[in-house]
C-alpha cells in the first residue's frame, strides 16, 4: 500500500539527484522556518531551479511541503510493505523496525524534526491528511503482523491486534523522535541514561523484552 503523491508526474521524470537536491533543500527550508514562513522562491532559488519548473513539480507549497514528509519515511515505508507478506516471527519483525528507526533517525534527522513538527502544530488540515495517508498504513501493517502471530501462536490470542498495533506504533513513534530532536533526546537520556543513543544493540534488547511480555504467550 504506498503512500499518495502529492507532486505531479513530471517530478518522476527529472534525474534522482535533482529531486534529492529540491527534497533536501524543501526540507530545510521547512524545518527552519515551517510551514507558514517557508517561500517556493527561497527553495527554488537554493535548490538551483527556476521558480517556474519548481510549480511544474508540485501544484503548491502544500504538496511540496507533504513529498518532503512522505520522502522523510521512505526508507520505513519500504520496510513496512516487505514486512506486511513477510512470514517472520513478529518479534522478528519488531526488531527491523527498531533498527531502521534507529539508522533513518540519525541519518535523517532533519527530516524526522520537520515530521514531528508537522504532526505537533496546532494545523489540522496536515494532520488529518497525513494521519490517513500514513497512519492508516502502518495500523493495517502491524496489526496484520499480530493476527499472523495469533495464527502462528506466536502472539497471544486474547489480545485486541487493533490497540496493540496502536501500542506498537507509540513505542515506534517515541523512539523516532528520541533519537532525532532535542527535547525527546534529552528525555531520553534523563530516562535511561546520557550514552543512552549510542547503545542501540541495548536499545533493541530492552525493547524487545517489553514487547515479548506484552504479546507472547
Amino acid at each position: 500500500m504506498d503512500l499518495q503523491k502529492h507532486h505531479k508526474p513530471t517530478f518522476d521524470n527529472i534525474s534522482p539527484e535533482k529531486r534529492v537536491r529540491i527534497l533536501d533543500t524543501a526540507t530545510k527550508e521547512f524545518a527552519f522556518k515551517g510551514f507558514e514562513n517557508a517561500n517556493m522562491s527561497t527553495i527554488a532559488k537554493k535548490a538551483g531551479v527556476s521558480v517556474g519548473s519548481l510549480y511544474k513539480y508540485f501544484e503548491n507549497k502544500q504538496d511540496l511541503f507533504l513529498t518532503t514528509i512522505q520522502y522523510s519515511i521512505q526508507s520505513m515505508e519500504e520496510l513496512l510493505n516487505v514486512l506486511a507478506v513477510s512470514e517472520e516471527d513478529v518479534l522478528v519483525k519488531v526488531e527491523r523496525i527498531i533498527r531502521e528507526i534507529q539508522r533513518s533517525s540519525k541519518e535523517n534527522a532533519t527530516l524526522i524534526k520537520l515530521y514531528n513538527g508537522m504532526t505537533a502544530e496546532n494545523n489540522p488540515r496536515f494532520a488529518s491528511q497525513f494521519a490517513y495517508e500514513m497512519e492508516a498504513m502502518t495500523a493495517r501493517i502491524y496489526r496484520i503482523a499480530i493476527e499472523e502471530g495469533k495464527k502462528t501462536v506466536d502472539v497471544r490470542p486474547d489480545i485486541d491486534s487493533a490497540f496493540a498495533a496502536f501500542l506498537l506504533d507509540n513505542i515506534f513513534m517515541s523512539l523516532q523522535f528520541s533519537y532525532a530532536c532535542d527535547y525527546y533526546k534529552e528525555r531520553f537520556r534523563i530516562y535511561a541514561g546520557n550514552d543512552i543513543t549510542e547503545r542501540d544493540d541495548f536499545v533493541v534488547e530492552q525493547c524487545l523484552k517489553f514487547v515479548k511480555s506484552a504479546l507472547k504467550k
